[in-house]
């Protein structure tokens, strides 16, 4: 009994130490396969697309493949696809150099840049601009960008993960997204389980709400009765 008490003891600080790590919550059994799907390709530079309904957790699963990676002291920079206006997608991705287009007052860098050494996450990535998708696919291919308006390219080491919550593979079917760029995404993929399919976890999802608001707003935290 002894014994099975500390085992049980080890296995629940391994359990909440993986949690604490990768800022994920759950104990389900469809959690626990993500976990281990984590921690298998965090280690990788393998391309990873997420896939999931809204509000499963694709972001923190991306910072967590971030955080457990030889990258995890490098930038991780997040991008919404979908929040960037289709005339500065190219710039926004890739950078512009002065006088590039009206308002370009000085050189800058984009995205990939910025997270140059370390991870670029793409979420949304279905809402990309087909006449951009080429260009993604070059980047990603040849490791290399070129400014709005630059004469050169430049060498990146840039992880790329990717999310959406369409169904990719359909939309490049249907001819509304490349294809090609679908299969470079999808090296590797992860999928999110709603919260429908894990309701043990609704509990402790609770309280780690309930904790953060508490927190926030100065106030005294009081757990919930057990029922």
């Amino acid at each position: 009994t002894r014994a099975l008490r500390e085992e049980n003891r080890k296995l629940s600080d391994a359990l909440g130490e993986r949690e604490r790590l990768v800022d994920l919550i759950g104990t389900a059994p469809s959690m626990q396969k993500l976990y281990r799907q984590i921690e298998r390709l965090a280690p990788t530079d393998a391309t990873v697309l997420l896939h999931g309904e809204s509000g499963t957790g694709k972001e923190l699963a991306a910072r967590a493949l971030h955080k457990l990676s030889r990258r995890a002291d490098r930038p991780f920079v997040a991008v919404n696809c979908a929040a960037i206006p289709e005339g500065l997608v190219e710039a926004e991705f890739f950078g512009a150099e002065r006088g590039a287009y009206t308002g370009a007052n000085a050189a800058r860098a984009g995205y990939f840049e910025q997270a140059n050494g370390g991870t670029l996450f793409l979420d949304e990535i279905g809402e990309l601009p087909l006449a951009l998708q080429p260009k993604l696919l070059r980047a990603l291919q040849e490791g290399r960008i070129a400014r709005v308006g630059g004469r050169g390219e430049v060498a990146l080491d840039v992880r790329v993960l990717a999310a959406s919550n369409r169904d990719l593979k359909r939309e490049a079917g249907e001819g509304r997204f490349r294809e090609d760029l679908y299969y470079r995404l999808a090296v590797m993929t992860l999928g999110l389980p709603p919260l429908r399919e894990r309701r043990e976890d609704i509990p402790p999802l609770v309280e780690h709400f309930a904790r953060s608001k508490a927190q926030q707003h100065g106030l005294t935290y009081t757990p919930f009765p057990k029922p």
